[in-house]
């Protein structure tokens, strides 16, 4: 392939995965934002906008992220890994369409079935499948930036992976925590959870630090240097070109 098409080539690739992160970075700032502008407020998780009239940001967000998760095919198997970039992709992709379309139980009780599947497999069950699939997700998207992303690139962005993965992680074990609160009591911790909406800012936490992760891995800090430099020709002497990442490399 020439040299110039490679190159176009991988351009177009690291935009694909700039416009992921940005669908990361954008979904909880709509639902929030859009939750004071057409709603009563902010809702108390982001799967419980479901359940409102920004339902169609929320599933279409999830299902664009999900399809770019499917078709992602990330580098191969390495020496030593049990998991190929594609298969913890695909599997993450596969739980964010779960996530989509097998809603949670509304909290207002005057809203009873709201989807086909809760009429298929019941609305106790789409709940269960909702809950974990939202876990495998998140669950990928960590182990796609420890396991993965920070094995072969530079010291400065492995350091961002590290800590978007483990943020992800963390972020998802006291989502748990908080969900378990909020459902079972006791009293204390549960007026806690409901008062500061924490369910719903570990869950966006959660997906900003994947945005994060997605960004730098599409070199969007390059993009915007690149977009002042053609502003701004003189910075061009000041900035410093950022090492070659992985995909360079075995481009």
């Amino acid at each position: 392939m020439p040299q110039i098409m490679r190159n176009e080539a991988v351009k177009s690739f690291y935009r694909m995965r700039q416009a992921l992160g940005v669908l990361g970075l954008m979904l909880p700032l709509a639902l929030i934002v859009g939750g004071f502008m057409w709603l009563d407020g902010m809702r108390p998780s982001i799967s419980d906008y479901y359940h409102t009239a920004l339902r169609d940001v929320l599933v279409g967000t999830l299902c664009a992220i999900a399809m770019f998760l499917i078709f992602y095919r990330g580098h191969a198997r390495g020496e030593g890994e049990r998991l190929s970039d594609d298969c913890v992709s695909t599997v993450g992709g596969i739980a964010a369409l779960g996530v989509a379309f097998l809603p949670n139980a509304s909290t207002d009780p005057e809203v009873g079935v709201a989807s086909f599947s809760q009429m298929v497999v019941g609305m106790q069950a789409a709940a269960i499948g909702h809950y974990l699939s939202a876990i495998v997700f998140l669950g990928c998207l960590a182990y796609l930036n420890i396991m993965k992303f920070a094995k072969s690139a530079n010291p400065a962005r492995r350091r961002i992976y590290l800590w978007c993965g483990w943020l992800i992680a963390v972020m998802t074990l006291a989502t748990i925590i908080a969900s378990a609160f909020k459902v079972m009591g006791p009293e204390g911790p549960q007026r806690i959870v409901n008062q500061y909406m924490l369910v719903l800012w570990f869950e966006a936490i959660a997906i900003w630090a994947f945005a994060v992760s997605w960004l730098t891995k599409g070199r969007a800090d390059v993009a915007l240097v690149s977009l002042v430099k053609s502003v701004q020709p003189d910075a061009a002497e000041k900035g410093a070109r950022p090492d070659a990442d992985e995909d360079e490399a075995r481009a």
